[in-house]
């Protein structure tokens, strides 16, 4: 028989084998394991237990790719053009910032290595193993298929195991399956082959925690062979889509750059036929037009504003990983959320007991008699596996004996403080499904009792009502049935506990001593949800955003928990359903539910893909190794920093640093408020520009020399660039900023609002320059003067163009202005030049500029103001009820 092979896809059936099947398929033996020579070989012939490394591309090809990019090219371009027009400084900025650009790109390429990396460090550093009947530690990586493992508590299991053994086996399955209390294990049970991951009791999982008991398994899945290799070719194979501004950057840059060089090649070529111009002087003025229409800043800006943007997110606790996440925030239609530790708090506590025949909420505790019994027993009966702890915890071991103890030290009533004193234990096992304890009461034995609910009800003949032992009737056992029903379905885990006074001697009994109980109550026990869910959910859907759970967990916690903090549960749809359903029956079930359970990382990729291919931005939030392929494969991939798993961080494009969901909320609104300001920027970039093209060709049309110098060009480009930048991507939020649909990744960037805006503004401030250049030349001032007309005008008008724009929908006689600082710098900076130009001879010369008259300032002015005006009329007019406000 051949070896196992570490590259074959792992056995998908290795939980619906008998024992012996999977010893013979795997050729070892229950008792002696591999022999230490057998052991070599594999380990020499299949390699060593450990994830694969994610082959990656060069780095200088992934480096010439992101070359090829056409905003990239675009700069290069205009780099090129630099250069040979003798801008030297400037061609070195732009090919630094390429070079920036490239190594941005291939730093993120890698980013699937470094999740890949984060895996290993799930896996145990050293493993107990049985070879050749002798026990012995060995480093984790040497386990090969076949070898016989021990688990103990504490212990991280090292490789995927059939289990063989089990002795009170819990483990802690939550990073890999999503369910938030340990998981029974039970070794005999032979399981049907379409059993889920979630529920195949009989195997134990690389990276996953036990928590408690004791048991032996037999390795079937090493290194890539395991859940968690697989869960890694997984998250190697997801890719990030295009950011929807990636795709409409590539859109604009292949438009502007021949529209500036267009007009550049145009305006001097008309001033030579029209106005008779010397060549050489409109060759000058063309490379100076080239050198401020081209626009070269617009990805400088745009890196700007996303750095601010990350910046701020920063500062409400949400780390960016990758820039363009920050603006694809503002676009994202549909969260789909884990729920453990992302709804929910990934602890257990009490959620309720069911005492007397009544159901108490936790608050009842404090002050009643059979809820302090209740918790008295109940902590008794947690046994050995949970003991106080000197770190952060004050219990430590399996959460639900933790949760039960913290309740009854909260009641008052731990253990230990009455003289109570422990004299025996008979442990949980897969079998009995319970915990009973013997200890010494007042002189007298008693027996404590925990487990399985229906079990507890079953070993029990009397009921304790009020301090009164009552025979335990058809009636009543129905009663508290229904009551272990409702609990069940409010998503809680129920407990039965039930005690017994033991006669002198019954230590020695064994299980004989489980019979004849009374039955005390119930406790249910829950993963309450995060104290912001409930309100951070409410926000997000206010803002049109739709939340979906996708969680390994059954479906009443999935459904109780979601109905708590208000999503949409009429429908839960579990993993085997999704996974028999065809790609279009998999789009009706995401139109029509919003809860899934029991789902595995697999199908929760497929989902995501699902969403996507219905054309929506997709957020997915998660903290487990199953989360990892769905974080990596959506628009933006929300990790919790603080409790998330390395995987989980690494796979992801935002991190919360106070792993609170609300800051999700925050994140969304910060993405929007960013994605509006690069609207502005760019929009109120774009009219600078035609303001200044616009001007220009129109004055050639009409035989007049071009109305700026060329360093008045490059003093205007100055100020625009300046502007642009500094004030714009530090605008205030705008009032609806959270209660607006997302925008439609589809449109345009450039759509025909942004136009009206870009073309209106621009025309609108060329027109005004042009009337007070026209102004001054008839007025027979001279080629200077008017210049310097045009000059004034042009600051003053693409000031007030940009107190406009600052507001998308907001005009400023309705509280639209906001005075920030950078805009006040910049209105003092507009102010100085025209007064040192005016009072300075120096700094005139420099510019040729020269004083005007005050009734050309009278036109200055007035033209400034009113022809950037249009916009503020524009906005009022699509405050009308039924006009569309853009996006």
């Amino acid at each position: 028989m051949a070896l196992p092979r570490a590259d074959a896809p792992q056995e998908p059936t290795w939980h619906a084998r008998s024992a012996a099947e999977v010893l013979r398929a795997v050729r070892s033996d229950a008792e002696q394991g591999l022999t230490a020579a057998e052991a070599a070989a594999r380990l020499a012939h299949l390699g060593p237990n450990e994830l694969p490394v994610l082959e990656s591309k060069p780095w200088w090809k992934e480096a010439g790719e992101a070359l090829t990019e056409p905003l990239v090219l675009l700069l290069l371009a205009v780099g090129v053009l630099y250069a040979i027009f003798g801008e030297r400084q400037d061609a070195i900025t732009i090919f630094v910032v390429i070079v920036a650009v490239a190594a941005i790109e291939v730093v993120n390429e890698a980013r699937a290595t470094r999740a890949i990396a984060s895996l290993s460090r799930l896996t145990a550093p050293e493993a107990t193993v049985v070879r050749g009947g002798e026990h012995g530690l060995i480093p984790a990586r040497e386990l090969v298929p076949g070898d016989l493992v021990l688990l103990e508590a504490g212990h991280r299991v090292s490789a995927d195991l059939r289990l063989l053994e089990t002795a009170a086996l819990r483990i802690n399955e939550s990073s890999l399956t999503g369910e938030s209390t340990p998981v029974a294990k039970a070794a005999g049970e032979q399981l049907p082959s379409e059993t889920t991951l979630g529920d195949r009791r009989n195997l134990a999982y690389t990276g996953t925690l036990v928590t408690g008991g004791r048991g032996r398994g037999v390795v079937v899945g090493a290194a890539g062979d395991t859940e968690l290799g697989r869960i890694a070719g997984l998250a190697a194979t997801a890719r990030e889509p295009r950011t929807p501004l990636q795709r409409q950057q590539q859109q604009l840059a292949s438009a502007l750059l021949w529209v500036a060089i267009g007009f550049s090649v145009l305006v001097p070529a008309l001033s030579i036929v029209i106005g008779g111009r010397p060549w050489r002087a409109a060759l000058l003025e063309g490379l100076t037009l080239a050198f401020a229409t081209i626009p070269e800043e617009l990805p400088i800006l745009v890196t700007i504003v996303l750095g601010i943007g990350a910046y701020r997110l920063s500062r409400e606790h949400a780390i960016t990983r990758r820039l363009q996440a920050a603006e694809t925030l503002g676009s994202v239609s549909v969260i789909a959320t884990d729920k453990t530790g992302t709804l929910t708090e990934n602890r257990m506590r009490l959620a309720g007991l069911h005492v007397n025949g009544t159901t108490l909420p936790v608050a009842a505790t404090d002050t009643s008699p059979a809820a302090k019994k209740l918790l008295l027993l109940a902590a008794l009966a947690t046994g050995s596996q949970t003991r106080p702890s000197g770190g952060n915890a004050r219990f430590v071991g399996d959460p639900t004996d933790v949760a039960l103890l913290e309740a009854a030290e909260a009641a008052g009533v731990l253990p230990g403080r009455d003289g109570v004193q422990i004299k025996g234990e008979l442990p949980f096992d897969d079998v009995r499904k319970r915990v009973a304890v013997i200890y010494g009461r007042d002189g007298e034995q008693w027996l404590a009792l925990k487990g399985a609910p229906e079990l507890v009800l079953a070993l029990s003949t009397r009921v304790d009502l009020n301090g009164a032992v009552v025979p335990l009737d058809e009636q009543r056992r129905n009663a508290i049935g229904a009551a272990i029903i409702a609990m069940a379905n409010a998503g809680q885990r129920v407990i039965g506990v039930a005690e017994r006074h033991l006669p002198a001697g019954a230590l020695w009994q064994g299980g004989a001593v489980e019979q004849d109980l009374t039955f005390v109550g119930l406790a249910g026990l829950e993963d309450p949800p995060r104290p912001e869910a409930q309100a951070t959910i409410a926000s997000l859907h206010a803002a049109g955003i739709r939340v979906i759970m996708l969680t390994g967990d059954h479906p009443a916690t999935a459904r109780a928990i979601a109905t708590r903090v208000g999503i949409e549960a009429t429908e839960v749809v579990e993993g085997t359903r999704l996974e028999a359903a065809s790609v279009i029956d998999t789009a009706n079930l995401l139109r029509c539910a919003s809860v899934f359970a029991r789902i595995t990382p697999e199908q929760k990729l497929r989902i995501v893909q699902a969403l996507q291919g219905a054309g929506q931005v997709v957020a997915v939030t998660g903290d487990g190794v199953n989360d990892a392929p769905a974080l990596r494969q959506a628009e933006i991939g929300v990790a919790m920093g603080q409790r998330g798993t390395d995987v989980a961080r690494e796979a992801a494009d935002l991190v919360l640093s106070d792993d609170n969901f609300a800051t999700v909320v925050s994140a969304v609104r910060g993405g929007r408020v960013l994605y509006d300001n690069l609207r502005k920027a760019v929009r109120y970039y774009l009219a600078a520009k035609i303001g200044l093209i616009s001007a220009s060709l129109l004055a050639v049309l009409a035989g007049l020399a071009l109305p700026f110098a060329p360093v008045q060009i490059i003093a205007l480009e100055l100020f625009m660039d300046l502007g642009a930048s500094t004030t714009f991507v530090v605008e205030p939020a705008e009032r609806n900023v959270m209660l607006r649909p997302p925008r439609d990744p589809r449109r345009r960037f450039l759509d025909g609002t942004m136009l009206v805006g870009v073309f209106g503004g621009g025309l609108a401030l060329g027109a005004a320059v042009l009337v007070s250049y026209l102004s001054a030349t008839r007025a027979g001032l001279g080629l200077e003067t008017a210049r310097s007309a045009a000059f004034a005008t042009w600051l003053i008008g693409h000031l007030v163009l940009a107190a406009h724009m600052r507001s998308e929908h907001e005009p400023l006689l309705r509280g639209g202005f906001h005075l920030t600082l950078p805009f006040a710098l910049w209105t003092l900076g507009v102010a100085a030049l025209l007064l040192a130009a005016s009072g300075m001879p120096a700094v005139g010369a420099r510019l040729h500029l020269s004083a005007l008259p005050f009734t050309e300032w009278v036109v200055v002015v007035a033209a400034a103001i009113v022809f950037p005006s249009w916009f503020e009329v524009y906005k009022w007019r699509t405050r009308q009820p039924g006009a569309r406000q853009s996006p």
